[in-house]
């Protein structure tokens, strides 16, 4: 080990106190890092064989230790000691045989190395402390380069209402490309490849919302088994690009790749959305590694038992909570934010768990500090902000109850819209309220109908093709004996669980995901598919693929052709939605006329299938598994982008939920000549006679009609 010796003209200076972080400013780097419990902290600098030098830190400001290193630039690995107490019955965690990440680290080289060197005890004395050294064992923290040629990007900013989000895994939607080079395949380069970016422009959709990037961990039982965290969502490093998603070997190298794809992605007209994993770190409970924030300041950063500051308070089922009161917890998340925003120029973010990040204290608080901190920030505020709304804790259910800045995951629209097309009965009412974007959860604190983040799957759960293909969940493959993942899936397996021969089960198979993609994409809200769902990918009934980073859950490129109808079917129905701002109203219905005397009509109407506007004796029928929906483009209120009002055509929706085919009558009173737009019955849209008024019309069993107001008979 060798010390760094100061010198008066080439050695250490005070540095300063922010950024915190390795800041490199083209001559060397500054050092700063927070911990209010630490006695002494140590700067820890590795060669390139591994030979570590210690610098002590001894300015202090606002308990922020910090130093100027000349001479020390991009491609250095460093990371910290602290000697301070070790009292975990107090909540106090140092140990300075403990290598730390630093949290504000810009890159991360290498992955945990799972030893027992990386933990607080022994394996075979919990109770005793262990002071063997992780360095060898832990990622090392590395000084990158914050200079990057954006030339002219400008960030899309596509409106809510014109949003089509796609929920993609970097490597996932891109390991088994065959356009894409074998070495670039499951990378940031690869997602910019040119076949990605034509195949999500030919698509149709509006932005990309990537599954977890910052730099994160898999877990210890999980490499013991031989699997990994697929997912992602085990961060230990909240400014780091994933460095297992670089394709270049180049240290430090995955910033730039990161850059570069967010830069092609825009030339696209796409926008990128992160999945971002602020309510807990990967260092788990009191039994996990001491990785970074644990050894920094433990009782700082995480949110730990009143009862016994040994234990930690867990509302996330991951083993901890970050401490959502203390200001350089705050900090961290918001500066976090911040750079992805001004230096990586990501679009918005989806925020998991984010329940947790809304519990200052044990409740969920909607108006707590960090919503109030993103509310005034001028670069976060700016950007769009999705929030899964729910947490494992007392009270964590919490759809419709963000602030209005925010947007949702629409969890209620997942359930409703599965019932309804399984066949539940009683839905109706509730079905009707998601179609039209959610009133009764974002309308009355004045949000909009694209507060909703309509989904019908996720990455969590199952797959669409698998949703009407299993009744029951087959995580096996897990190795937790199919005990993990959701139980209750509001799945139907159309008469057969998994695969099958049956001609008549797989086509019925092929008009249910129909079914939901038409309804999905023609719901008022925000929608998002999953990545694959419009190539009929399957996980073969895994619903909790979060440890298979395998065949089971990328996508299968060569053999989409299975679905070959599905992909143009989706790129159509995402293009009517795109052409009729009838589909993506930017204000809720009123259910009445217009009070400007443009037309007498309502702007929505509900028909039972005889033709007959909806009674509350129709919406209360528990049997009644069908209805129609006049959605009326004369009616449209709101001006566009320009300012100016438009008018759409109208549409006729005829859903058919039941289990034989229903005959339609279309309403007298509306316009006289109908076409048929989309037939979920029949995978291509063909030609069709136009329908009259007044005359019936068949829908198959579980199918829905698509009909557009015509001028001429």
């Amino acid at each position: 080990m060798r010390i760094w010796q100061e010198n008066t003209e080439v050695g250490p200076r005070p540095g300063r106190m922010s950024p915190l972080g390795a800041t490199f400013d083209g001559a060397g780097t500054n050092f700063a890092v927070f911990s209010e419990v630490a006695e002494r902290v140590e700067l820890c600098l590795f060669d390139e064989d591994g030979a570590e030098e210690r610098v002590a830190l001894k300015e202090v400001d606002g308990f922020v230790h910090h130093i100027y290193l000349p001479d020390i630039g991009p491609g250095q690995r460093y990371g910290y000691r602290v000697h301070g107490p070790y009292r975990p019955e107090r909540g106090e965690r140092c140990n300075h045989h403990k290598l730390l990440l630093d949290p504000y680290a810009k890159a991360i080289e290498g992955d945990v190395v799972w030893d027992e060197a990386l933990f607080p005890y022994h394996f075979d004395a919990p109770g005793r402390r262990n002071d063997l050294d992780s360095a060898r064992y832990a990622p090392k923290s590395v000084v990158v380069n914050p200079f990057f040629d954006w030339g002219s990007d400008r960030p899309p900013r596509t409106p809510y209402h014109e949003t089509v989000i796609y929920e993609a895994h970097v490597k996932g939607m891109t390991k088994t490309h065959p356009a894409i080079p074998e070495a670039m395949r499951g990378t940031y380069a690869a997602l910019a490849h040119p076949a990605m970016v034509d195949y999500f422009v030919t698509l149709g959709v509006t932005a990309v919302e990537l599954m977890p990037v910052h730099q994160f961990v898999d877990d210890h039982v999980l490499v013991q088994k031989g699997l990994s965290n697929y997912w992602g969502y085990n961060t230990i490093g909240f400014f780091a690009p994933h460095n297992a998603y670089c394709s270049s070997g180049q240290r430090g190298e995955q910033v730039q790749e990161f850059r570069s794809m967010v830069k092609t992605l825009h030339e696209a007209g796409i926008e990128v959305i992160l999945d971002v994993v602020y309510n807990h770190t990967a260092e788990g409970n009191h039994l996990g590694p001491v990785l970074s924030l644990r050894g920094l300041d433990n009782a700082a950063y995480y949110r730990l038992s009143d009862q016994d500051p040994r234990f930690y308070w867990d509302t996330t089922g991951t083993g901890n909570s970050l401490r959502m009161n203390h200001p350089h917890t705050l900090q961290l998340i918001m500066d976090s934010l911040r750079y992805w925003v001004t230096e990586m120029h990501v679009d918005g973010f989806r925020f998991d768990l984010a329940a947790t990040l809304a519990r200052q204290f044990h409740e969920v608080d909607r108006l707590s500090s960090f919503f109030d901190l993103v509310q005034q920030d001028p670069v976060i505020s700016q950007v769009k902000l999705i929030a899964e709304p729910w947490d494992v804790g007392d009270g964590g259910y919490q759809v419709g109850n963000f602030p209005p800045l925010w947007t949702e995951w629409n969890g209620k629209y997942r359930d409703t819209v599965r019932d309804f097309w399984r066949g539940e009965g009683g839905t109706l009412g509730e079905f009707a309220s998601r179609l039209t974007g959610s009133s009764d959860l974002y309308q009355n604190d004045g949000r909009r109908p694209y507060a909703s983040v309509n989904f019908v799957t996720a990455h969590d759960g199952f797959t669409l093709r698998d949703l009407v293909s299993y009744n029951d969940k087959h995580n096996e493959a897990n190795g937790e004996d199919n005990r993990d993942g959701e139980n209750h899936n509001r799945s139907w397996n159309c008469g057969a669980e998994g695969p099958t021969r049956d001609r008549d089960i797989l086509a019925l198979r092929s008009r249910q995901q129909r079914n939901l993609l038409t309804t999905l994409l023609l719901s008022q809200g925000v929608p998002m598919l999953l990545h694959g769902d419009e190539l009929g990918r399957s996980q073969h009934g895994n619903n909790n693929a979060y440890c298979q980073d395998n065949e089971l859950a990328w996508i299968d490129w060569p053999n989409v052709t299975e679905a070959s109808e599905l992909p143009e079917f989706t790129r159509q129905l995402i293009a009517l939605r795109r052409k009729h701002p009838v589909f993506r109203r930017r204000r809720f219905f009123k259910g009445r006329a217009p009070r400007d005397g443009r037309t007498g009509e309502k702007d929505i109407a509900w028909f039972t299938p005889a033709g007959h506007e909806m009674t509350g004796t129709d919406w209360e029928t528990g049997f009644a598994r069908s209805l129609m929906v006049h959605l009326n483009g004369k009616a449209i209120t709101e001006p566009d982008a320009r300012g100016l009002r438009v008018e759409d055509d109208s549409f006729l929706l005829l859903f058919n939920a039941h289990s034989q085919a229903l005959g339609f009558t279309v309403p007298e009173e509306l316009d006289p000549w109908w076409a048929v737009e989309v037939d979920t019955a029949i995978p291509y849209t063909e030609y069709r006679p136009l329908i009259k008024s007044g005359s019936k019309v068949e829908v198959e069993a579980r199918a829905m009609l698509v009909l557009r107001a015509h001028q001429e008979g």
